[in-house]
């Protein structure tokens, strides 16, 4: 008797989300960062909520500026729009492209020196014109592609790897956010996807400019004793290099902690950083309280999560601006010339 061969049993049909996307739809080229960069996890947590949220990859433009955070957009969602532009001019890219399509969702990614030195002028009018946008900051602290060097967003005191002292004011992202008009500012650590990827997909939802200030340590460079952006001082403060033209590998440092507690994180160093996790019932729509919160905690050492502040009342640009639902991009140069009589009565009102 001849047996039977037994049917093979199909592989299991992979997860959809609610488009019927698989997740795998949302990543993108492999990373060319250090092994254990933050930025690296900040993709992976990019990638979780745009599969969660439904994000359309068609209807996505991803800005970016110069730098390690700046090539964060070719990691994630391959099929969307993406423009890499010059240094610190990220948020006049993603202005233009929303007014020329405001049915687009924009994601800016970009990173401490790219928005609070050189593009701090450009970040400070996006935030009073309340583009609608997700902006997030992958903030280290230094600069990784000039080899280290502090950035604007260095806390005043802390040292480089080499024993320099920073004798400069560090410029809060999320302090300037909310004195300049962004009507959602938040601000996490890369290594707790479990606050991060809730945050990301509120700021999708959000109308508004959605700033994201996520300390996102940099293996390389500022992760060590010293440091207020290392695993360490944010877990609490380097990995070495033992050898200047290689880096080695790092784990990625995960935390979970409830709301309302500080949470000591030990980074691969021994160094420290400390979180605190926003009480449950916060106010996040009052900004006084937000800007107490943050100086709180800087005078603490210790950098606050979660949403800090909300504004669902304010109008973006495209709506200040009286634009039409239609996209500018989908009409014909008829539709968009104003008509002679028009002109002539517009030129009236100036005489």
């Amino acid at each position: 008797m001849t047996a039977v061969p037994a049917t093979p049993t199909p592989p299991p049909a992979p997860k959809v989300n609610r488009l019927g996307l698989a997740r795998d739809v949302y990543k993108g080229a492999p990373t060319t960062l250090c092994a254990g960069c933050g930025h690296n996890s900040i993709t992976n947590h990019l990638v979780k909520a745009m599969y969660e949220f439904g994000v359309e990859p068609h209807l996505l433009a991803k800005m970016s500026g110069i730098g390690c955070s700046s090539k964060t957009p070719a990691y994630f969602v391959d099929r969307a729009y993406g423009l890499n532009g010059v240094h610190g001019r990220m948020p006049s890219l993603a202005t233009g492209a929303k007014l020329a399509n405001r049915e687009l969702m924009v994601i800016g990614v970009s990173g401490d020196g790219d928005t609070a030195s050189i593009g701090l002028g450009q970040y400070a009018h996006l935030l009073r014109r309340n583009v609608d946008c997700t902006y997030i900051v992958e903030d280290n602290g230094c600069y990784g592609l000039t080899k280290g060097q502090f950035s604007a967003t260095a806390d005043l005191g802390s040292t480089l790897r080499k024993g320099q002292v920073n004798e400069f004011e560090t410029i809060d992202v999320c302090g300037m956010a909310i004195e300049l008009g962004a009507t959602f500012v938040a601000r996490s650590f890369s290594g707790d996807g479990k606050q991060l990827v809730p945050l990301l997909e509120a700021a999708f939802a959000h109308r508004g400019t959605s700033v994201l200030d996520i300390i996102s340590p940099c293996v390389a460079f500022n992760d060590h004793d010293g440091s207020t952006k290392s695993y360490a001082y944010v877990k609490e403060h380097e990995f070495l290099l033992h050898v200047p033209d290689y880096i080695a590998p790092a784990e990625d440092h995960v935390v979970d902690y409830e709301p309302g507690t500080v949470q000591d994180v030990e980074l691969g160093d021994g160094s420290h950083i400390l979180l605190r996790k926003l009480e449950r019932d916060y106010d996040a729509t009052d900004p006084v309280d937000a800007m107490r919160v943050i100086h709180e905690g800087r005078v603490r050492s210790e950098l606050v999560t979660g949403l800090l502040y909300v504004n669902t009342e304010a109008r973006d640009l495209s709506a200040r601006e009286t634009l039409p639902e239609r996209p500018l991009s989908a009409m014909g140069e008829e539709e968009l010339r104003v008509s002679r009589e028009r002109w002539h009565d517009f030129m009236r009102e100036f005489a």
